[in-house]
């Protein structure tokens, strides 16, 4: 079962469990050419109007999980969900050049503390996770457009999916249930329910240079819900530099390795202002009380066998008082509903010029090969010396093999709940935060002060992958940064895989097209583009970068029909399509039939195929925008919109439909006929609208199974 809506937040025990056919998306304003123009602020796929400035446009059925913009800029925004525009302000939108502090979302009870928060809180920004259904579409567009940054988190699923609630579509008028708020609210507590078959332990250690065991478990099957340890305050650095290693079921590796503070959130335990939470996180939390620091972590982290949790020292006098608290319960679901907690460290003192960070890349996690399960966080160091401006780094994130990030963002602050780099200023938030580091160099009390880190857990807007996640952060807004960074990145992974690959049809390829029997009465002759997918800055100072590649495919204006294998006992089926971008708002209506028993369909592209076929509708396929985006960002704050267009040169993209498990679930091979729908939506009032066609290069079925 897969927690939907609210639902996510209720049953957070569920951390763990698999999410098999459920698909996770960032869209953001980012600079379409790589760079990092206005901070990746106001470039909007285009404009129905001067005040209606659409930066994110779907169709199907999903929730929208996750929300940032910078401060009130964009203000109204207007979200239009099935058809339906809903005005979403915040106080300071009446008179944004005097903004009101402690401001608010209006209508306020629609968004409350704790699942939104304005800029007053978090230092810089307007988050908000309040999960937004949709059942056909959804919109979101700025009215105002300086500095209109944002990104975006939402989740579609395959239709039949084992869902906890229908999607009902947002309505505007409910406010969220009040048990999530007080759950929520316990952020900084402990989180953990006692429930029947709950086992504690407790421990009190010394540790010094060499490992110590802080203990075990092995009585299997079993889900470890909460890990707490404390140190006298005098400790609290030397232990925060300490290595926390957890091997679940005596594998090869441990799963869990990682510095002990930033396993815990902060990039380090010094603690500038006495403050009692340093993090006041929900999965994890660091609390200063009167003599004792105190570190707990409550990711559920199931096991089958054995749990091993090692310490190891690090530096100065042995530590005589280290106190270990363990909780676990019983396990009672099958082994391959859930993945096993993850934490995996990287450290890159010295940033490749040109080339994004390497956060995780779970193909080389545990001896490498296929990971089904979710990424679900990340806490890391972006800087060791107070260096505040590495934050324009863009995160980008790719799953199951895509060549196209699947989550693009807008800065690595953004990511972390921030805006303006949190003005230099620290902040705590259960979901997002920027826990220790000084405003700059010059202020540091020391140098562990000059120690700047940042995290952001993921629990409604957590991604699902189901064979292999990239997790990339780009150091400076041109990966041009030097500063040191130190990454741990939270998943969860059962070693095998829950996304199949199972046919590829190369469109333009005449065997490849023979053997799918592709058939397409009005597409174009094969074409070859000389093009880049959207990595990042191709060439920097002179220097190439990211250098373009060919590839050959068709465009049609009319209809497209091919079969492709799969596997019968898939659970829905991802349907990925290489296409060409300079093509807008592609737009088709997809339906599926039973494939014919053999080869009856004709072997020349563009011909009818002869098969007679009961088509079903398996929904719309599409994707907004292209490689042309409009830009505005004019200096006033209520400034006149902008029109100005703005054209990269990165034309590839991979991009997915969901089609529904009824449709697939016991075949061998389907048959899918693509109805080209052309959208007439101009870059802004006024401009010319240019060609409209569907772009084919390549499709790629994958199959959703249960992994082994």
């Amino acid at each position: 079962m897969i927690p939907v809506g609210l639902d996510a937040y209720r049953m957070w025990d569920r951390w763990a469990y698999q999410r098999i056919g459920a698909r996770a998306y960032m869209r953001s304003t980012y600079d379409r050419r790589g760079m990092n123009e206005a901070a990746d602020a106001s470039h909007f796929l285009y404009q129905l109007a001067d005040d209606n400035n659409v930066s994110l446009d779907v169709e199907g059925s999903g929730v929208l999980y996750f929300v940032r913009t910078n401060h009130w800029h964009g203000s109204p925004w207007r979200y239009t969900i099935d058809g339906t525009e809903h005005i979403v302000k915040e106080t300071s939108t009446a008179d944004p050049d005097h903004p009101v502090e402690n401001s608010t979302f209006i209508p306020a009870e629609l968004f409350p503390s704790p699942l939104a928060f304005t800029w007053s809180t978090t230092k810089g920004a307007d988050l908000n996770w309040v999960p937004m259904p949709f059942e056909r579409s959804l919109r979101l567009a700025y009215s105002r457009t300086h500095y209109g940054t944002g990104y975006y988190i939402w989740h579609q699923f395959v239709s039949g999916a084992n869902l906890s609630q229908p999607i009902e579509a947002w309505d505007g008028k409910t406010p969220p249930d009040g048990d999530v708020l007080e759950l929520i609210g316990r952020a900084g507590t402990d989180l953990f329910p006692r429930t029947t078959g709950v086992v504690e332990s407790t421990g009190q250690y010394v540790l010094g240079q060499d490992a110590v065991c802080t203990g075990s478990v092995d009585r299997g099957p079993a889900t470890l819900r909460t890990l707490e340890f404390s140190v006298p305050r005098g400790d609290a650095v030397q232990f925060g530099q300490c290595r926390i290693r957890i091997t679940w079921d005596a594998r090869p590796l441990p799963s869990i390795d990682a510095p002990i503070a930033l396993f815990f959130g902060a990039g380090t335990l010094y603690n500038r202002d006495d403050r009692e939470h340093l993090v006041k996180g929900f999965p994890v939390q660091v609390r200063f009380g009167a003599e004792r620091v105190y570190l707990a972590c409550y990711w559920p982290m199931p096991f089958f066998r054995s749990a091993r949790i090692e310490l190891s020292g690090n530096t100065g006098q042995p530590m005589t008082d280290v106190r270990c608290v363990m909780r676990w319960q019983p396990y009672t679901d099958p082994p391959n509903h859930v993945g096993y907690f993850h934490a995996t460290y990287r450290d890159c003192p010295k940033p490749e010029f040109g080339k994004d960070v390497m956060v995780l890349d779970t193909r080389e996690a545990e001896g490498g090969g296929d990971w089904s399960g979710l990424f679900v966080g990340l806490s890391w160091i972006f800087s060791h010396n107070a260096v505040l401006n590495t934050l324009e780094g863009d995160p980008r994130f790719f799953f199951d093999d895509s060549q196209t990030p699947q989550c693009y963002g807008t800065g690595t602050e953004e990511w972390g709940g921030g805006g303006d780099y949190w003005g230099g200023r620290n902040m705590t938030l259960p979901f997002a935060g920027h826990p220790v580091g000084a405003r700059n160099a010059k202020e540091a009390k020391s140098d562990e002060d000059k120690i700047e880190s940042a995290y952001r857990f993921l629990l409604a807007d957590l991604m699902p992958f189901g064979r292999n996640a990239v997790i990339r952060l780009e150091h400076g807004g041109e990966n041009k940064s030097v500063e040191h960074y130190e990454t741990v990145a939270y998943w969860y992974g059962r070693p095998g895989t829950s996304l199949v690959k199972t046919d590829e049809l190369h469109v333009s390829d005449a065997d490849s097209e023979r053997a799918h029997q592709y058939s397409s009465p009005q597409a174009s002759e094969p074409v070859e583009i000389t093009s880049r997918y959207e990595w990042g800055p191709d060439t920097l100072d002179g220097k190439e970068i990211y250098p373009p590649h060919t590839d050959r495919g068709r465009f049609t204006k009319g209809t497209s029909e091919f079969t492709l294998k799969l596997r019968p006992d898939n659970l829905g089926v991802l349907l990925r399509r290489k296409l060409d971008y300079a093509f807008p708002n592609q737009r088709a209506e997809v339906y599926v039939a039973d494939a014919p028993s053999s080869d009856s369909g004709s072997s020349e592209p563009g011909s009818v195929n002869p098969v007679s076929h009961e088509w079903r509708s398996a929904g719309i396929w599409y994707l907004a925008g292209s490689n042309t985006c409009v830009y505005s960002n004019p200096k006033a704050e209520t400034g006149a919109t902008q029109h100005n267009v703005q054209t990269s040169n990165r034309r590839f993209r991979d991009d997915e439909f969901l089609v529904p498990r009824p449709l697939t679930e016991g075949r061998f091979s389907i048959r899918v006929r693509i109805v080209f729908t052309p959208v007439q939506t101009r870059l802004f009032p006024g401009h010319p609208l240019p060609e409209l066609a569907w772009s084919e290069l390549r499709y790629s079925a994958y199959c959703f199974v249960m992994p082994p």
